[in-house]
Parts: C-alpha cells; sequence; structure tokens
C-alpha cells in the first residue's frame, strides 16, 4: 500500500494524542500494525543533564556557553560536550517526555578528572532516570577534543582521556559515541535568521559568504595532515571501544566540503568512510548518518543507507532535509524538503537498523529565536518533527520505542 505525505501528517496527529501513555519498552515496538522488518528505532533527542530544582539555566533553545558566534552555528555534533556548557532547561526534558520520547542523548558526561568520569557518568545517568529517560548514546565529544582533531600539543592527554571516557561510559550503560573530526569549526552555517514556512527561522549556509570570512585561528590546515590525525586517533582508541564494546559513530563534515576556511574536511563522501573505516576494521567503527550531509555529497542516500544498515555499520541517524547544494543551501522542516522522509525511514527499518534517531535542526519557531537567530535546537520544530516520524512509522509499521 502507498501512502502520501498528507496520510502521514494525518497520522502524526494520532501519534501525539497518546503519545505519553506509558514508558514500557517491548521488544516489538510501538506501532499500529504488523511488521517483519528487522529494525526498531530508538526515538530520542539530544538533551542536556536535568537541573535541580531552582538551578539557573539557559533559555530555551540557547547556545551553550562559549558558542562561535553567527557564521559558526552553535550546536550539532561539536555542541556542548560531556566536558560542560549549559545544557537546554528542565522544560525541554518535560515537552519530549509529554510527547512520548523514553531515550535521550545525552549532551553531557566525562567531567571532572579521569579517575572519576565512571562516578561522574553514572550521576547523569541516574539524573536521566530520575526523570524518566534511559540513555542510548551520548552526542558531541566525552571530552575535549580539539587537539586531537587539528594534531597540536595537547593530542596525547586528549586521546587518553577519550580512552577512559569510553570505559566510564560502557560501565554506565551507554554503548555509542557520536562524535566529529571537524576541525578548528564545527558545523558551520553564515545565516542564522533566513525565513522558512510561515516566518520560522532557519539556518543557511553560503560558501563565497564563508570564503569572506578568512582563515580560522588554527590557519591553513592539509587534507594530508588531516588524514594523519584521523589515522592516529582511530589507531590508538578503536582497540579500547572494541574491549568496551562502545561503537564510535563519526558524523559527516557539515558542510561536507572541502577546504572550509583554509582547514581540510575529509567525512565528506562515501569514499572517504570507506577508507576511514578500513583504517581499523571493527563492529564498533561506523557511523552517524547524518542524512542531509549525504544528500549534499549527491549521494544516493537509500542505497546507502540500505547498504549500510546491511553491513550494521549505521550506529546513529539525524533525520533532516535540507534544500540546495554545497555552495549554497539552507535547513527545511523535515515535512516540506526535497527528500521523500517516508521512504528513507523504510529504507532503515527494512535494512535492520536498530538504534537511536533523532530530528536534527528545525526552524525556531514564532517566539524562540534568540536575539533574531535560529539555533537548530529550538524545540517547536522537534515536536512536530516527532509527530510526523510517529506518523510515518505508525502507518507503515515501522518498529519503534
Amino acid at each position: 500500500m502507498e501512502f502520501s505525505r498528507r496520510k502521514y501528517l494525518q497520522g502524526s496527529v494520532a501519534g501525539l494524542v497518546g503519545a505519553g501513555a506509558g514508558t514500557a519498552l517491548p521488544a516489538s515496538g510501538m506501532t499500529t500494525k504488523v511488521s517483519n522488518n528487522k529494525g526498531c528505532f530508538y526515538l530520542t533527542e539530544l538533551l542536556g543533564e536535568p537541573r535541580p530544582a531552582g538551578a539557573i539555566v539557559a533559555p530555551a533553545g540557547a547556545p551553550p556557553a562559549g558558542a562561535p558566534p553567527a557564521g559558526n552555528a552553535p550546536g550539532g555534533p561539536g555542541r556542548g560536550n560531556m566536558a560542560g556548557g549549559p545544557p537546554p532547561p528542565n522544560n525541554d526534558l518535560t515537552i519530549c517526555k509529554q510527547v512520548g520520547l523514553n531515550w535521550v542523548i545525552a549532551n553531557g558526561g566525562c567531567r571532572g578528572r579521569k579517575e572519576d568520569y565512571v562516578a561522574n557518568c553514572a550521576k547523569q545517568v541516574e539524573a536521566y532516570k530520575a526523570v524518566g529517560f534511559q540513555v542510548a548514546g551520548v552526542e558531541g565529544h566525552p571530552v575535549p577534543f580539539e587537539n586531537i582533531k587539528l594534531g597540536t600539543e595537547g593530542r596525547d592527554q586528549e586521546i587518553e582521556n577519550t580512552k577512559w571516557a569510553i570505559e566510564a561510559l560502557s560501565k554506565n550503560g551507554i554503548n555509542m559515541i557520536c562524535y566529529n573530526f571537524m576541525a578548528g569549526l564545527g558545523w558551520t552555517r553564515t545565516n542564522q535568521a533566513v525565513k522558512e514556512r510561515g516566518g520560522a527561522l532557519t539556518s543557511e549556509f553560503d560558501l563565497e559568504a564563508a570564503k569572506a570570512q578568512g582563515l580560522t585561528r588554527a590557519g591553513e590546515v592539509s587534507e594530508e595532515k588531516m588524514w594523519q590525525n584521523i589515522e592516529h586517533f582511530i589507531k590508538e582508541v578503536m582497540p579500547v571501544a572494541d574491549k568496551f564494546k562502545v561503537k564510535m559513530a563519526l558524523h559527516p563534515d557539515d558542510p561536507p566540503i572541502s577546504p572550509l576556511r583554509g582547514i581540510a574536511r575529509i567525512v565528506v563522501s562515501k569514499k572517504n568512510y570507506e577508507r576511514i573505516m578500513a583504517i581499523y576494521p571493527s563492529p564498533y567503527n561506523g557511523i552517524t548518518f547524518c542524512q542531509a550531509n549525504f544528500v549534499l555529497m549527491k549521494e544516493d542516500i537509500y542505497s546507502l543507507a540500505k547498504e549500510w544498515c546491511e553491513r550494521k555499520k549505521i550506529f546513529f541517524v539525524h533525520y533532516r532535509d535540507v534544500q540546495g547544494d554545497t555552495k549554497h543551501f539552507h535547513e527545511t522542516f523535515h515535512d516540506n524538503g526535497p527528500t521523500d522522509m517516508i521512504r528513507i525511514l523504510e529504507v532503515y527499518s527494512k535494512a535492520g537498523f536498530v538504534g537511536p534517531i533523532r530530528p536534527d535542526h528545525a526552524p525556531a519557531l514564532a517566539g524562540e529565536a534568540q536575539n533574531g537567530r535560529a539555533s537548530g535546537y529550538t524545540i517547536g520544530g522537534k515536536v512536530l518533527a516527532f509527530g510526523y516520524m510517529k506518523g510515518i512509522m505508525d502507518a507503515a509499521g515501522l518498529k519503534h520505542v
């Protein structure tokens, strides 16, 4: 049977009506029709650790402390990591629970001395548990990571801390880390006040505007240097990930263009991903499939998702869409971009993907923008996205918990 977007949107409303009814996690998943698909989605959102009552928190959707200025958007894979930066307020946690989420991607974790990582992670896991969430993984870097990516002084200590963090996360039941290798810059946008549907604000990237910003403080970094850096990192860290059975899910460079402001980017194609996974072949060396970036790479995302899911190399999915190409694009809502968002969910499920999925980079709805800018992490657009995703999943019989 074929389904239109209209029918799925109707299903999304139905999905939200009963969203908070119970937190049981049946192995078969929550769907409204029987499916023989092997896959199961763990619906998640990237959220900071719950704060005690009365704690001072950032406004909804605000970037973490120390986030880069406009032109290098806050958030994403390099957004506040386990080492610091204020998380979203508890209100976002409450809203996510109200729309039916039981899983969270932690935006925080390994603080303090490395000898204290296990205990500090345990406290965070318990804090999430107290408000009804299980931790499906970590996004960002569990410890400071920039010297690793640039190959600068302090790299060896950061690698050692990463090894301790992997062990600490594993001992607390967290077996997935979404990390990136975007040196000097996180995910980058040049304008965060572009109008989308109904005047919602979203972000865009323009290559010429990025060039006009000049070099970063890191100066020029060659492609050869970046390959040396990632090879060293993987050979050092992957044996530890193997030992503790922690999936290292590499996020693509965003945007997937090289160089960017003088810094080479290497996680920009299927070919390069295959090269990276071949550095240390392992069932724990894999991918965060941030699907809009693969669209910008001009990959066939449907066949690629099928192949990598069947090979069990996709550990985490970022469900998002963009309009344009690597020279100029903007973020769309989850229901109005060019990608067939129904088909891609079916591809993941039928190919056997079992793991966390979250909607990413939603436009800011009325009243959500901070200082007239869209961070991509305000909750209103995510509520629409979760309803849309659940409507598709339920209508098509795609298992989810």
